[in-house]
This record gives structure tokens, sequence and C-alpha cells, in this order.
């Protein structure tokens, strides 16, 4: 599913942890974003890590969704975009 906006919030945060992509190291986490109609796991990679703490309300626009390891896990991707909701 592609071109995925939610805002939520943060609720927990998983990682980060070291890992060898085809693009080289880095880093990914993975958090939870909850709202009300339920909550998702969001993939963070590198920058994205150090955006977002627990409990912070954030939106994520153009976004995309997979499965990993038989979860739908949303990803913001190189086109999608997270910022913090005040």
């Amino acid at each position: 599913m592609r071109r995925v906006d939610v805002a939520g919030k943060i609720v927990n945060i998983e990682g980060p942890r070291d890992v060898n992509t085809k693009f080289g190291p880095g880093q990914v986490a993975t958090a939870t974003l909850e709202d009300e109609s339920g909550s998702v796991k969001v993939t963070l990679w590198n920058e994205n890590i150090s955006k977002v703490a627990v409990n912070d309300k954030v939106s994520i626009e153009n976004g995309y969704v997979d499965s990993f390891r038989g979860e739908l896990q949303l990803n913001v991707g190189k086109y999608g975009k997270m910022s913090k909701v005040e």
C-alpha cells in the first residue's frame, strides 16, 4: 500500500540496531505509532531514529506499508516525510 498519510503518538521504540544493507551499513529501529483506530509498527532508518521519542506526536506523509516477518509495517521511505506535530 503506497501513499499512506497517518498521524499518531509514538508509544514505544525498539532499538536502534546496526544492520548491513545493499546500500552499506546503517541503523534501524522499530517504533509503535498509535491513534484512535489502533497501532502500527513504523520502521525508522538512520537519521529518522533521532527525530522522535516516546510520547511524541508525529505525522507521516506519503509513507508505504509492507509486510515484514508476517507483520504489516509502515515505512517513511524515500519519498515520504515524517514530522513532529505540536
